[in-house]
């Protein structure tokens, strides 16, 4: 396949950002928000309003990622008023995993170190309020939060029998195979992450920075970035599926298939030689 059909292209060009920034971007660097959508176009306005809505919207730029949709999740996005927004497209879809890449990988071109990456899904079940207390655990010496059903006042209760199970059974093997330090919602989609901790990881991993095409794809970030060693939070998630509208993209077998490959390769693949190093290495 030649290089322009797998490289994602950056169609829509941002606003500058603006010189005086307030709320969280006003305390560390500016917020750069993941949004991988597929067949998103019913649920990305409610969603752009709520991120138009913030009282720190000028700290924040929106990268919708439209991984080769066939509805007009693009045209709905590039229409957001009062955002910040950039769209990265895949010409065919690549599924979630090359979806979170190409916004990480764009993101890392322009970021800051000091500047934060959010990814959420892009279904509105996901508040962009939450990014107030994410900026609040940064602030306060964590590299990587994550918004937890798990964590106390948390919950999910609103999303099907099926997407619960998974989450219960994938967070119930990854606790007893994997020990990573403050975590307990393993495949949480909404998290934040230091762009000086990515960056770093990227240096190393290339183009191997997430291999997953699947749902399975945040745990092998998650596992990948713990050879950083790095400071991880929770804050709590209220996951709001009953504002989605259309239905799951999750399939149950497939999903926990790739979770149980993706520990074996990860068990068996050795740590990379930086593992113990600083950030500085």
């Amino acid at each position: 396949m030649a290089l322009e059909e797998t490289q994602p292209r950056v169609v829509s060009i941002p606003l500058p950002r603006p010189v005086e920034v307030t709320g969280p971007a006003r305390d560390g660097g500016w917020t750069h928000v993941v949004l991988p959508a597929y067949n998103e176009a019913a649920n990305l306005p409610a969603l752009l309003d709520r991120f138009a809505a913030l009282e720190f919207a000028d700290g924040v730029t929106v990268w919708v990622v439209d991984d080769g949709s066939s509805d007009d999740t693009a045209a709905v996005a590039t229409a957001a008023v009062g955002v910040d927004l950039r769209v990265v497209r895949h010409e065919v879809n690549r599924g979630l995993g090359q979806a979170v890449h190409s916004g990480l990988r764009a993101v890392l071109r322009v970021a800051h170190p000091d500047d934060i990456v959010v990814v959420m899904d892009a279904d509105d079940t996901h508040d962009p309020a939450l990014i107030e207390p994410l900026w609040a655990e940064v602030a306060a010496g964590a590299d990587v939060v994550i918004c937890s059903r798990f964590a106390d006042g948390g919950d999910d209760a609103t999303a099907p029998p099926v997407r619960r199970l998974l989450s219960r059974c994938a967070a119930a093997l990854l606790r007893r195979v994997v020990a990573v330090e403050g975590v307990a919602d393993f495949t949480s989609g909404f998290r934040a992450y230091r762009v000086s901790l990515l960056d770093r990881a990227a240096r190393h991993w290339g183009e191997r920075l997430v291999e997953e095409k699947g749902f399975a794809c945040m745990v092998e970030l998650l596992l990948k970035l713990r050879h950083c060693e790095p400071v991880i939070r929770e804050v709590p998630l209220l996951l709001r599926y009953d504002r989605k509208r259309g239905a799951s993209k999750l399939r149950l077998r497939r999903t926990l298939a790739q979770y149980l490959r993706l520990l074996v390769r990860d068990r068996l693949a050795p740590p990379p030689h930086w593992a113990l190093r600083g950030p500085g290495a």
